[in-house]
């Protein structure tokens, strides 16, 4: 079975690009939480032995292989806030997530990969979409493991201090059990005012 390639980044380097990153992000369905990206910069003779798309892979592969990655890749963590997704809506958040990855990195690439067809304005320098990216390029799957553990560890914690949303596994999501909990429990301060489910529950509780 075919998985993520390392072609892309390949080419570049081939062409004068010294450091091609990956971007991905996740929580951009949630009714809740932050949205959070990944920017990595892979050493191309040290990739870890199965990465692929986070979605694909276990949840103790996915811990494992957060684990190596910090060890091995250039790797930072950005997020937009529930606050900023209701100001700004979700695209231009999870842009925003993303623009915050790149320039957290030690040093700036030169060619960021990023998921999805769409690339975030005003980066910093030149960027490629790649359309189901996380199961086409190496880095970006690496990047789409990196975002997806941090915000699982986010929400997660999350559902210590707001307990009865299922946060822990459902990760924000508007799961049966997250809705009925919005009916009974009412939302906190980390659900996303300007997404329809949680808006018309608010508005049906004060009317």
């Amino acid at each position: 079975m075919w998985g993520p390639h390392f072609h892309y980044e390949d080419a570049a380097m081939l062409s004068g690009t010294v450091r091609v990153a990956g971007v991905d992000e996740v929580g951009r369905g949630p009714l809740a939480g932050p949205v959070t990206s990944a920017a990595v910069v892979l050493d191309p003779d040290n990739i870890p032995f199965g990465i692929n798309d986070s979605k694909k892979l276990t949840p103790k592969k996915r811990e494992d292989l957060f684990d190596v990655l910090l060890d091995v890749a250039d790797v930072s963590v950005a997020h937009a806030s529930v606050e900023e997704v209701d100001r700004l809506n979700i695209l231009q958040a999870s842009f925003l997530a993303m623009r915050r990855a790149v320039n957290g990195l030690s040093d700036g690439p030169g060619l960021v990969l990023v998921d999805g067809a769409q690339i975030p304005p005003d980066l910093s320098c030149e960027a490629r979409s790649i359309v189901k990216g996380d199961t086409i390029s190496l880095s970006i799957a690496a990047a789409s493991i990196i975002a997806k553990v941090t915000r699982d560890r986010i929400m997660w914690d999350l559902a210590q201090q707001f307990p009865g949303y299922g946060w822990e596994t459902n990760a924000g999501y508007g799961s049966k059990s997250h809705m009925a909990a919005l009916e009974t429990l009412g939302a906190t301060p980390h659900h996303r005012r300007s997404f329809k489910p949680v808006h018309n529950i608010l508005y049906q509780v004060k009317t």
